[in-house]
């Protein structure tokens, strides 16, 4: 997964949060008509652009859209550490956490009311598997303050924006799970790893527990988006033509409107939102270029 687009009210607020709680750098910046285009990251990975777009209306939770954009990061004091940052802004908001077994995770919404997954892997050896085949997940208490206090650290917490991060999946808001495997499973190529709820749907490549999860808990029967703030883009990256090449065979083969643009392809999903395939090597300036 590569950097999620958020369409956002006000640039400068929302900018400041993620540089504040989540420890992010602006990497580069560009005007583009009245929109600007922000990317911040990490150790210069990018992992969010933010497009500045002041005119378009808040984005109503029971719409199709984002659900949360979900931080990876590589230990469990570089987590810890984020953990503590954005628990003491106070433009965000803290929602809660989990033990799912493949993963520890706390959740915030950013001012805008995007959400926000903090995470940290466990390792795949201990992953565990249903009969189905299915990897198993479910949610466990896990106490916020306990955590801190056992993986906390001062080195962590002073590196900041030098530790490494990137986005591990984008849980999204959809109408339904019948149309949404249809697109991002049979059109767009990911396997899935949980199909087995009603309500929602996690699907992966290469064997992780999810890098795309779908759900109709706040959003069942919503209907194509409208032009709001919220999410622009969700990106993936593909390991190379080949796959491109693949994908463009399954959409036109479902007849489904899409844009070659030959290291990228774009297409919309049933619900209106934009994702993004392209091969590794995308750049900033590519990426503000979009």
């Amino acid at each position: 997964m590569d950097a999620v687009t958020l369409r956002v009210g006000d640039l400068a607020l929302m900018s400041s949060y993620y540089e504040n709680a989540l420890a992010l750098v602006p990497l580069e910046e560009r005007s583009r008509g009245t929109e600007v285009h922000r990317v911040l990251g990490r150790n210069g990975v990018p992992m969010v652009r933010l497009v500045g777009t002041p005119n378009l209306p808040r984005w109503n939770q029971r719409d199709a859209g984002l659900f949360h954009t979900a931080f990876l990061f590589e230990d469990k004091a570089s987590l810890s550490a984020t953990l503590a940052r954005a628990a003491q802004d106070p433009r965000g908001t803290y929602v809660g956490s989990g033990d799912h077994l493949v993963s520890e995770a706390f959740y915030f919404t950013d001012p805008e009311g995007n959400g926000i997954e903090l995470y940290v892997d466990r390792p795949r050896s201990q992953w565990t598997y249903n009969a189905a085949g299915e990897v198993e997940m479910t949610t466990l208490f896990l106490d916020p303050n306990a955590y801190l206090q056992d993986h906390l650290t001062e080195a962590a917490l002073t590196a900041g924006p030098a530790l490494a991060g990137k986005i591990g999946h984008v849980h999204l808001q959809v109408g339904d799970i019948p149309t949404a495997r249809a697109f991002y499973v049979d059109a767009l190529g990911f396997e899935t790893t949980v199909g087995s709820h009603p309500s929602a749907l996690f699907a992966s490549a290469g064997g992780y527990h999810h890098h795309v999860a779908m759900n109709t808990w706040n959003s069942a029967g919503a209907g194509p988006r409208a032009a709001t703030l919220g999410l622009g883009d969700v990106a993936i990256t593909v390991p190379q033509r080949e796959e491109l090449d693949a994908l463009v065979a399954r959409l036109r083969a479902r007849g489904i409107p899409f844009a070659d643009e030959g290291q990228r392809v774009v297409v919309t999903d049933p619900w209106g939102t934009q994702v993004s395939l392209a091969v590794p090597g995308t750049t900033t300036e590519e990426l503000l270029a979009r």
